[in-house]
């Protein structure tokens, strides 16, 4: 049976049953549009009428608790104003607050940063809403469609150029770079956008990986014009003045309206295109209309207060859970402002409860976007852990082999080899100071002068560890991609490298003293407790591997806030050099820092090759490992915690580096087939090579200054995860 065969039609989304569900990978918390309790003839009819007094209802409750929770919001801050002092300034009775100017304090700080959180929380929750309709994807979002990467990465190109632009010039280059990342993510996923959940998820989440490369090298390269960009850049209603807010809220109040406008359609294409477009509806323009107004709403979003991320995930998604019980609420006329209501309560919520449990002095060095990135972690779990079988896992696309025989797959061996021992000499030679061979085997025999000496001191550990950990990353990559039955998965993408980088920055913001070893157990041991976590949670209900990739994607998000947070709580003089290591660095390391590695690279390879058989089988299907005697249960795991373990220790090695994992083993597959008894060397080969490259180049580029290695693998291996999804749209 085919994909197509195995989903059902998109047009059916809008109309499926309990018996029949219409997508393999739709969450069971996805609010069905009102298609699912009235007739096609009823919709149209019931789109002609008011919203009832129940939607009108739920909408006052909840601008009734969006004033409360502003208000409570007021009281919050860094000086001693309190509520009596606020009452007293607003009952026209002069008070100083114990010496603070209450007018000012009020007009001046906390005024914006409420209308601040309330602008970007609408705007975030309806800009949601919105982008959930058009794909019918209860996981689509301004942060899981790369959106907000997009908005924030041309805001960062524009600081790094030094450049001071208006405010309405800071949007139109948000609006451009974030519609430019949503139109990539959308035509990547397909036109079966809404029945490709996890399609949609990966490709926003590469795209949004590259874009944040991207932004990370212009904080690396250009530090004083992006000074305080990092902290800006998770989010922060922190506000100079209220005009900001002033003028945001017109364009967000003009936007909700066009929306709005779009809601009797949105409300028709609930039905599936095929219905609508028999009803007079235009698809394609209703569709394009859309996701500009949310484009918009985000552009606007970020650039007054930074991508918050999650907002539009989580309001929009208890908007609709809220429309299971209210049924008026499943009009978008009612659900749109209702998510942007939902939205503003989120962000005052977790901006007024940080302040209140860190204390204002210790919360205001943390975002308004760690919390509320934490909670949109929480919520892909939980969709994911609904997620629903209906066929069993899909397997891996086919892909293009283009020599099989055992001499070709030597020549390729030898061929890869080759190319990482030529690699490694240049990068041995190659940096500020280029070296000559000569130079090597002076220093080989103790010879070598002072300079040069100190130079091949400095480089061959460092070559030495991108070599070791690639390796190790591809064999990881192989290990997963295998179990899961996914060529699109990696440890990256899965959240174990997100993991172990957590316990790494944890040691080192901590200031605990041990050494290397405290550092590799706390990244092996939070990288193995990730991988655990994820497991546990994939495999209560049976093993998916689609529920396990969303599983990992949301837990590397949570662990990135969380990582975040430590970072800003940390010395501020220590910060660029943990977020360079976080991105992937090589610099500073020893020959005993690639021991860990390499022992667990010894230990792990034997294994695999032993396992290789069973790994073939599992490839296959579900059902044929299980009628040869294999249990495919044990065999998976075996391969994750292989995995995990190699993953967490390369982040000791090298730092956190991307999607190694994901280009090694495509690239071995297409070179010498699918088993893995030549897929797994081959793999390391690429891996070692891939990262050598990167970090030659990072070295060599810009120098004397340095690029992370793991900028550079993901800017390469971003497009080229691209390629292979676009490849496997089919």
């Amino acid at each position: 049976m085919s994909t197509r065969q195995k989903a059902a039609p998109r047009t059916d989304t809008g109309l499926r049953t309990d018996k029949a569900p219409s997508s393999d990978t739709a969450p069971r918390t996805h609010t069905a549009p009102p298609s699912d309790t009235a007739p096609r003839g009823d919709l149209p009819r019931r789109a002609e009428r008011g919203g009832g007094p129940a939607g009108a209802a739920v909408l006052a409750v909840l601008l009734a608790a969006t004033v409360l929770v502003g208000l409570w919001h007021l009281t919050q801050g860094t000086s001693g104003v309190g509520v009596g002092d606020l009452v007293r300034h607003l009952a026209g009775r002069r008070d100083d607050g114990g010496g603070a100017p209450v007018g000012e304090i009020l007009t001046g700080s906390r005024l914006p940063r409420l209308f601040a959180g309330v602008t970007v929380g609408f705007a975030l929750g309806c800009a949601g809403a919105l982008l959930q309709s058009v794909t019918r994807n209860p996981l689509a979002s301004p942060d899981t469609l790369a959106v907000t990467a997009g908005s924030y990465f041309t805001l960062s190109v524009v600081a790094a150029t030094g450049l001071t632009v208006p405010l309405w010039a800071s949007g139109a280059v948000a609006f451009a770079g974030g519609l430019a990342a949503a139109a990539l993510v959308l035509l990547l996923a397909g036109r079966a956008a809404g029945t490709a959940g996890t399609r949609l998820i990966l490709a926003g989440s590469a795209t949004a990986m590259a874009l944040d490369a991207g932004t990370s090298m212009l904080l690396v390269l250009f530090r004083q014009n992006t000074t305080g960009l990092f902290a800006w850049g998770s989010g922060s209603l922190a506000q100079l003045n209220i005009d900001a807010s002033t003028r945001a809220l017109p364009l967000v109040a003009v936007v909700l309206c066009a929306a709005l406008a779009l809601s009797r359609r949105l409300d028709v294409m609930g039905l599936g295109d095929d219905a609508a477009a028999g009803l007079g509806v235009p698809i394609r323009s209703t569709r394009v209309a859309a996701v500009l107004c949310a484009v918009l709403l985000t552009a606007t979003a970020v650039t007054l207060a930074g991508p918050i991320g999650f907002v539009g995930l989580g309001a929009p998604v208890l908007a609709r859970l809220l429309a299971g019980r209210v049924r008026a609420l499943r009009r978008h006329l009612l659900l749109v402002p209702a998510a942007g209501l939902l939205g503003a309560l989120l962000v005052l919520l977790a901006d007024a409860s940080l302040r209140a449990v860190q204390g204002a002095d210790g919360a205001a060095a943390i975002p308004t976007g760690v919390p509320t990135a934490l909670l949109g972690s929480v919520l892909i779990v939980v969709l994911a852990l609904r997620l629903r079988d209906t066929g069993g896992p899909r397997q891996a696309p086919p892909t293009r082999v283009a020599v099989r025989s055992r001499r070709a797959f030597v020549l390729v061996v030898c061929g890869a080899a080759a190319l990482l021992a030529g690699a490694a000499l240049v990068a041995v030679l190659a940096g500020s100071l280029w070296l000559r061979t000569g130079d090597v085997a002076l220093w080989l025999q103790g010879a070598a002068p002072d300079l040069i000496g100190q130079a091949l001191d400095d480089r061959v550990p460092r070559v030495t560890a991108a070599i070791v950990a690639g390796a190790a990353l591809g064999l990881a990559g192989c290990a997963v991609q295998s179990a899961v039955r996914n060529p699109l998965a990696e440890p990256g993408v899965l959240g174990i490298t997100a993991g172990a980088g957590l316990g790494a920055a944890a040691v080192v913001t901590s200031g605990l003293s041990g050494g290397r070893p405290l550092l590799v157990a706390a990244a092996v041991g939070t990288g193995l407790a990730t991988f655990a976590l994820i497991a546990l949670l994939s495999w209560r209900g049976g093993f998916l591997p689609d529920r396990f990739v969303l599983i990992g994607i949301g837990c590397g998000y949570g662990l990135s806030s969380v990582t975040t947070f430590l970072l800003l709580r940390a010395d501020p003089w220590n910060t660029p050099r943990i977020f360079t290591w976080l991105s992937g660095t090589t610099y500073g390391r020893t020959l005993p820092d690639v021991v860990p590695v390499a022992a667990a690279l010894a230990l792990a390879l034997p294994v695999l090759l032993a396992l290789r058989d069973r790994l073939d089988l599992l490839a296959v299907d579900e059902d044929t490992p299980r009628i040869v005697g294999v249990r495919p249960q044990r065999v998976r795991f075996a391969a994750l915690a292989i995995a995990a373990v190699l993953a967490a220790l390369s982040v000791v090695a090298v730092g956190v580096v991307g999607f190694v994992g994901l280009v090694a083993p495509h690239l071995a597959r297409s070179l010498v087939g699918a088993r893995h008894v030549r897929v797994i060397p081959v793999a390391m080969l690429l891996g070692a090579l891939l990262v050598c490259v990167a970090d030659a180049l990072g070295r060599t580029l810009v120098a004397p200054s340095q690029l992370p290695a793991g900028l550079m693998v993901a800017l390469v291996g971003a497009p080229y995860f691209i390629w292979v999804l676009r490849r496997s749209r089919a």
